[in-house]
């Protein structure tokens, strides 16, 4: 597994929040925007990839024990998902890709890594 500010660098995403908090171990992404699924399903240390940017997807990253919130697209979050984020010390990060490419970018940052088969 990868720690969320390695893997940041490695991709590209920008902080929103996050730069000083420790970042936890990532070792794949869930891309979903069905909150309800990401909750179920999700595995450990998936990193979740979604345009979905309200306090309900930080609340989702908190229950499911994610490492980050990536906001592809350019995405913004809205004030209330970034003091949720900050009270819950949840790292958002923002790529400028679709989830798609996002998530591609990801496998393949930590298949270099040796993280992914």
């Amino acid at each position: 597994m990868m720690n969320v500010h390695d893997l940041a660098a490695a991709c590209g995403f920008t902080y929103y929040n996050g730069e000083t908090l420790n970042g936890g171990a990532v070792g794949g992404a869930y891309c979903c925007d069905l909150l309800s699924w990401v909750i179920g399903r999700a595995g450990d240390g998936d990193a979740l990839v979604t345009v979905m940017s309200n306090p309900n997807v930080i609340a989702v990253a908190v229950m499911a024990d994610l490492p980050c919130v990536i906001l592809s697209e350019g995405v913004k979050p809205d004030d209330k998902a970034m003091e949720k984020a900050k009270d819950n010390d949840v790292i958002v990060l923002s790529s400028p890709w679709t989830t798609y490419e996002t998530a591609v970018k990801i496998n393949g940052v930590l298949k270099a890594a040796g993280d992914r088969e």
